[in-house]
């Protein structure tokens, strides 16, 4: 992927998940500049309820074997092809960044919090797409093992919410057919209302 100049429409609807990187790194002064942007993520209350920990240039290689003993936990018994195969996943990612948000008690502000982190990844896929660096957000289930967590640094009250995966790759998925907005769509009318405009 190349670097690109492209209209905030064009990047939201071209954006690709990518899952297949090549392994080519993608240095710590271009994640940076993605989470710096990032952080104008509309947020309730101006919480900013994020932090991030993040695996890029020389670092990297620790984060990917943090991830192997949680993401393959009978690693030492593999085949080093098998290892390998099942590896590829994480070790083939330029650079990945843990998200973590703070886990309020109260349900309003925790929603109002998940919407945040959402709005600020989605930030991120975008403006990562707009340099050419591919992403894809990943939520495996072990992000939530204490032991994962200690070991990861989050802090009590936090949650690991995703895990954002950078890289570069040789090609390019293909599009697929979204589900035309009508079809989600429904414009509400009160009963009593003289003007019915949900037909």
């Amino acid at each position: 992927m190349s670097q690109q100049q492209m209209s905030v429409r064009q990047a939201v609807i071209e954006r690709r998940s990518i899952k297949n990187f090549n392994g080519a790194p993608v240095s710590r002064d271009d994640v940076m500049a993605v989470l710096a942007d990032s952080r104008f993520a509309p947020n309730h209350g101006k919480r900013e309820p994020w932090r991030f920990i993040v695996g890029a240039g020389d670092n990297l290689p620790d984060v990917q074997r943090l991830i192997r003993e949680y993401a393959i936990p009978n690693w030492r018994d593999l085949t080093e092809e098998a290892l390998e195969r099942q590896s590829s996943k994480f070790t083939s990612a330029g650079a990945i960044v843990f998200a973590i948000v703070r886990e309020d008690m109260r349900q309003k502000q925790r929603i109002e919090d998940h919407m945040a982190i959402a709005a600020f990844l989605q930030n991120a896929q975008l403006l990562a797409w707009d340099k050419g660096i591919g992403t894809c957000i990943k939520t495996p289930a072990w992000l939530d093992q204490p032991d994962f967590r200690e070991a990861l640094g989050a802090g009590d009250g936090e949650r690991v919410i995703g895990m954002l995966h950078f890289g570069h790759s040789d090609t390019m998925p293909k599009p697929w057919d979204h589900t035309p907005i009508e079809e989600k769509v429904t414009f509400y009318s009160a009963p009593e209302s003289a003007d019915d405009t949900s037909k």
